[in-house]
C-alpha cells in the first residue's frame, strides 16, 4: 500500500534560490520538490508538497495530513519559532512529523533557537541544506516501517 507523506513549507520558501543563498543555498523549492518526488518514485511514496506564506493555511494542511496522510515533513520558515497554532495543530492532528530546516538554526539569531515544532516532531533535521529533506523522507519512511 502507498503511504502519503505531506511536506509543507512555510512563509517565504518560496523564494529560494534567490533569497540569501549564502543561508539558504541556491537550490528552488522548485527543484527540492522534484528530488522529493523522485524519492517518493523510488519507494513507492506519495507526495504532496505544498508551499504558503498564510498560518492558517499551513494549519489547514497540517489536520489534513492527519485526517488522509501518513506521515509530515515540515519546514515551517519563520513560524517555527512564532506559531503555537502549528504546534497545536500536529498535538490534535497525531500525524508523525519530521521538522526540517536548511540552514543549522543554532547558528544563528538566539530567537531562531527556540521551536514550537520540536517538542511534538519525532526529530529534527536542520543544516543540510535541500538534501536535508531527503533526510527527512528516509527517517520518516523507516519510522512508518517500524525500524
Amino acid at each position: 500500500m502507498t503511504q502519503s507523506i505531506y511536506i509543507l513549507n512555510g512563509p517565504n520558501l518560496n523564494l529560494l534560490g534567490t533569497r540569501e543563498p549564502d543561508v539558504y543555498g541556491s537550490t528552488t523549492l522548485d527543484h527540492i520538490e522534484k528530488s522529493c518526488l523522485k524519492f517518493a518514485a523510488e519507494h513507492d511514496l506519495e507526495i504532496l508538497f505544498r508551499q504558503s506564506n498564510v498560518e492558517g493555511k499551513l494549519v489547514d494542511w497540517i489536520q489534513e495530513a492527519g485526517q488522509k496522510g501518513d506521515g509530515l515533513i515540515l519546514n515551517a520558515g519563520a513560524y517555527t519559532h512564532t506559531s503555537v497554532a502549528l504546534l497545536d495543530a500536529i498535538k490534535a492532528s497525531h500525524v508523525p512529523t519530521i521538522e526540517v530546516h536548511l540552514s543549522n538554526i543554532f547558528q544563528r539569531e538566539e530567537f531562531r533557537h527556540h521551536s514550537f515544532i520540536s517538542p511534538v516532531a519525532l526529530g529534527v533535521i536542520c543544516g543540510f541544506g535541500a538534501n536535508g529533506y531527503e533526510l527527512a523522507l528516509r527517517a520518516l519512511l523507516a519510522h512508518l516501517k517500524g525500524s
